[in-house]
């Protein structure tokens, strides 16, 4: 049994490895290449200060804020999203099925379109809407006991009232301020800048490791309640600091790029398949900055002219994963 454990323990070494080595090469192609590329040598330049025209502006604004952006809100979703799935034991419960991150768009949306916000004033009103929405959820939920499946359906039922409103103030506002606010139902890398990539990462500095920490315990709770609590959790409180702390990076996250759809409840599930078993939440983030990665990379290539938003491809990659699973999981009873 121990030799098992340890095999089992090289695997998913081995695996996070290539899983790193991934976010690297796919990182480097993301400033290197692409409609303007740059050779290794002058990208060692313009990181040594030398400036060469044209080239070190689109580096160092645009290229790579814009990977550094791919990966933290890659890390950000995939962990949230595999911390709801294994808490609640089904692997349709990730912020984006639920409601949380919609929560976010919805107050950001709500933030420009009423009140003409714009940069940090809409971020945050995405953070705040997106805990906001979180907590009503768990609340509501929590009444007749905190299932998987009721818990997904008060979040649907939350996301279907906030996408009325979304419409709703859409049809109020101007082409300008419509076209601003669509960004915040895609997810989208376009605008990204240093400003916001150094929130994020203030962020993810805090939160990652909280829940880095908190992942022992997530273990235990899989178990189920009762073996948890005689283990020595409190599961109550425990299980509020763990959707604290997904709520969390999933507001964050949604409030840097968007709601990049499907990608945090698309991250679990992969970890699992390429582990064999309960995935950690640092192997779904690296899943997580890998996926945003390749589709933002694709996103911005695949039209000639044209940068679509990393939204767009993430969701077409995540619609048929999600039927799949929606099938898997009536098949197996999951859910709770």
């Amino acid at each position: 049994m121990a030799a098992g454990r340890a095999a089992r323990r090289r695997v998913r070494g081995v695996r996070a490895g290539a899983l790193a080595l991934a976010v690297v090469l796919l990182f480097a192609v993301s400033v290197l290449l692409g409609s303007y590329t740059v050779t290794v040598p002058d990208f060692f330049r313009i990181l040594g200060g030398v400036q060469i025209p044209g080239a070190s502006f689109i580096v160092l604004e645009n290229k790579l804020p814009r990977a550094l952006m791919a990966v933290l809100v890659g890390i950000g979703f995939g962990m949230a999203g595999t911390i709801f799935q294994t808490l609640l034991r089904n692997p349709l419960a990730s912020p984006d099925v639920i409601g949380i991150s919609y929560g976010a768009s919805a107050s950001a949306v709500t933030a420009i379109v009423l009140f003409g916000a714009s940069g940090a004033a809409v971020s945050f009103a995405a953070v705040a809407g997106g805990l906001a929405v979180a907590a009503a959820i768990y609340l509501t939920a929590r009444r007749g006991g905190l299932g998987g499946y009721r818990l997904i359906l008060v979040g649907i039922a939350f996301a279907a009232v906030l996408h009325a409103l979304v419409n709703f103030l859409l049809t109020r506002a101007d082409l300008r301020t419509a076209a601003e606010a669509l960004v915040w139902l895609t997810g989208s890398l376009n605008s990204s800048n240093w400003d916001r990539a150094v929130l994020l990462v203030g962020a993810l500095v805090l939160l990652v490791p909280a829940a880095l920490v908190l992942s022992r315990i997530l273990q235990l709770l899989e178990l189920g309640d009762d073996a948890a609590a005689g283990l020595g959790v409190r599961v109550e409180a425990s299980r509020a600091a763990l959707i604290l702390t997904g709520a969390c990076l999933a507001a964050v996250s949604t409030a840097a790029a968007g709601p990049v759809a499907a990608v945090a409840f698309l991250c679990g599930p992969i970890a699992r398949r390429l582990v064999g078993g309960p995935p950690s939440l640092a192997l779904a983030g690296l899943v997580g900055a890998v996926l945003v990665l390749a589709a933002d990379f694709a996103a911005a290539n695949l039209i000639p002219g044209t940068s679509l938003p990393v939204g767009v491809l993430t969701g077409a990659l995540g619609a048929p994963v999600l039927l799949w699973l929606l099938i898997s999981v009536n098949r197996s009873g999951q859910g709770g």
